[in-house]
């Protein structure tokens, strides 16, 4: 059963992979190979001779003893916790986009756009290379690459010369989440099982990162899709609005509240999101004096016709539903290999394998080649349970550079696939990016970043 679990998840990730190619959108192999894979699992639960406990991050005993009704209570309990941290993202992710395309609707983003007085392609490469890298780690590497992209949107009218950007904003803003402990959903992760502390992270982390994001910007900057200047057209662009600026900063400040909220308070992130989305929205519905009506609760005409011009309601109208479907796909496809302790298995092996392959840090020994694949292997399936596995693998202290070497490995190598990131997923979503494009275009420059951080990681830390 085992097999046939991991031949379905083989089978949709081609699928997906292959989206252009086979015509159909890649969230219904994602949503089909999520269903098949936990339908599996229910069926054959008996069968498995091991199960990975998400909340403890570690094995649980005797599994096979078990009575079938204990099997099924854990496999509802993981289910229903993969499906809560799923959720967490889903919802986050939900806010993140409705402040940005309500920033959007106010035509916030040009004045930003404002901002960038230069044509010339290299330099606004550049720019947004550095925004990327700032951003994400204050807003995360996600809204970052959201907002990021909307306004690439706005500023480059050719899609053709936008995806080579986007691509380079992937690895930047992927980089740029390495370093900060909200910058990053593994960051995080590490963050709150007390495995790094934030001083020692960016001491550690922001050096690297930033090589991983300037080696692949300084060689894009020479290769022909940046060369010479873009052609700026202000013909047919929206006039710019009362409120741009005043939504702009409300927008981004909104987002940034996000973090500090959950710092103050504890909760999760998406909480302090939804503070942050209510704020911006009661201001949003203010400035354009439309009728308070985010629900709608009544039948009365009038009462649909505010709604229908409510700031919300329009931004909520935007959302790139299919995108949320399919990062829930792919997410819980994963869970199921984790549960099974698939991944947590393939990680102990890897350790096993090539252990022997490492070098003596403080007393400890520390597969360098082990931290590498594993970055390579975020790219393939997904960083999240690849460094829960590395959680219930070693026992090293709080701040171990081992903990920061994951960090750093697990945040950047992701960027070296379309989907091999939430960054990568979303701008895939936002800009239709083919994953061949990205695979021949993208990926040697996201995996010569991410040798020269890992690099200047393992020379820093002999000296650090």
């Amino acid at each position: 059963m085992e097999s046939a679990i991991i031949l379905v998840f083989v089978l949709g990730y081609l699928a997906i992979t292959l989206e252009h190619n086979l015509k159909i959108d890649k969230l219904i192999p994602a949503l089909v190979m999520m269903a098949v894979c936990w339908a599996l699992i229910a069926l054959g639960i008996d069968g498995f001779s091991t199960w990975f406990d998400s909340g403890k991050h570690a094995l649980v005993e005797n599994f096979p003893d078990l009575l079938h009704e204990e099997k099924l209570h854990l496999m509802e309990e993981t289910l229903l916790h993969h499906l809560g941290k799923t959720a967490e993202i889903l919802v986050f992710l939900l806010g993140a986009m409705t402040i940005v395309e309500i920033i959007d609707y106010f035509d916030g983003f040009a004045t930003i756009k404002g901002f960038i007085k230069t044509k010339s392609k290299s330099k606004i490469l550049w720019i947004f290379a550095f925004l990327a890298f700032i951003l994400s780690a204050i807003i995360d590497n996600l809204t970052a690459t959201i907002v990021l992209i909307s306004i690439l949107q706005k500023i480059v009218k050719n899609r053709d010369v936008r995806i080579w950007y986007a691509g380079l904003i992937i690895i930047a803003a992927n980089a740029g989440g390495a370093w900060s402990p909200i910058g990053d959903v593994t960051t995080t992760m590490l963050w709150i099982g007390n495995k790094v502390t934030t001083l020692k992270l960016i001491q550690f982390l922001f050096i690297p990162s930033l090589v991983c994001m300037l080696v692949p910007v300084f060689i894009s900057s020479f290769l022909p899709a940046f060369k010479g200047n873009l052609n700026v057209s202000d013909e047919n662009e929206k006039p710019k609005g009362k409120f741009s600026a005043t939504m702009l900063y409300l927008g981004l400040g909104a987002i940034v509240f996000v973090p500090i909220f959950k710092t103050v308070t504890h909760l999760p992130p998406y909480v302090g999101m939804m503070l942050s989305l209510g704020v911006v929205a009661t201001f949003a519905e203010i400035y354009s004096k439309s009728k308070f009506n985010i629900t709608s609760l009544d039948d009365d005409a009038g009462e649909h016709m505010s709604a229908h011009h409510s700031p919300v309601h329009s931004s909520l109208s935007k959302i790139e539903l299919p995108s949320i479907l399919f990062f829930l796909g792919i997410l819980m496809a994963v869970a199921a290999l984790e549960s099974l302790g698939q991944l947590f298995g393939f990680a102990t092996w890897l350790q096993d394998s090539i252990g022997m392959i490492g070098t003596e840090l403080e007393g400890t020994r520390v597969s360098d080649l082990v931290v590498l694949l594993l970055g390579v292997g975020s790219a393939i399936i997904d960083n999240v349970p690849l460094v829960a596995a590395s959680l219930g693998m070693f026992s090293e202290v709080t701040d171990n550079q081992l903990w920061h070497f994951i960090a750093y490995s697990a945040g950047t190598g992701g960027s070296m696939l379309i989907i091999g990131s939430a960054a990568g997923v979303v701008a895939m979503g936002m800009e239709k990016i083919d994953f061949f494009w990205y695979l021949k275009k993208i990926t040697w420059l996201a995996f010569v970043g991410f040798l020269a951080g890992a690099i200047t990681f393992i020379f820093m830390r002999q000296f650090v």
